[in-house]
């Protein structure tokens, strides 16, 4: 183990919601969710802990990843919207907001570009399996 992913697994850790982002961002790739974000809004924002964003190619497969993330956390699931549309589903865990778009509409709210000062979480390269060294 590098130091650098020691560093990072005690980060995990001692955050019990960087966690959970990271296991609905796992969940979400289980899908095949595409151009996955985990961004730490910690320090910056009153809501919510961590935004995980991303993008599904049609609606029944942002369905799909909705469906993938919400049954595999072991967390009561606050809220949910947009599920039936298949376009923009935003689910809210508390501490962690899951943000699943359909490709096209993701661009126009362009939510990590309102978030820019929020720090990007790594996201461990083993969630992608053997295709991991084409997306590093």
């Amino acid at each position: 183990m590098t130091q650098e992913s020691t560093i990072q697994s005690t980060q995990s850790s001692l955050d019990p919601s960087r966690e959970k982002a990271l296991a609905c961002a796992r969940a979400a790739i289980d899908k095949k969710a595409e151009n996955m974000k985990v961004l730490d809004l910690s320090g910056i924002s009153g809501f919510t802990d961590y935004f995980v964003i991303c993008s599904g190619m049609s609606d029944r497969q942002v369905q799909a990843i909705a469906d993938s993330v919400e049954s595999s956390m072991n967390c009561e699931l606050l809220s949910a919207e947009g599920y039936a549309d298949g376009r923009w589903v935003l689910m809210d865990f508390g501490d962690v907001v899951v943000h699943v778009f359909l490709d096209a509409l993701r661009e126009y709210y362009d939510l990590e570009n309102l978030w820019t000062d929020a720090p990007r979480v790594k996201i461990p390269s083993e969630f992608y399996g053997p295709a991991a060294s084409r997306l590093n």
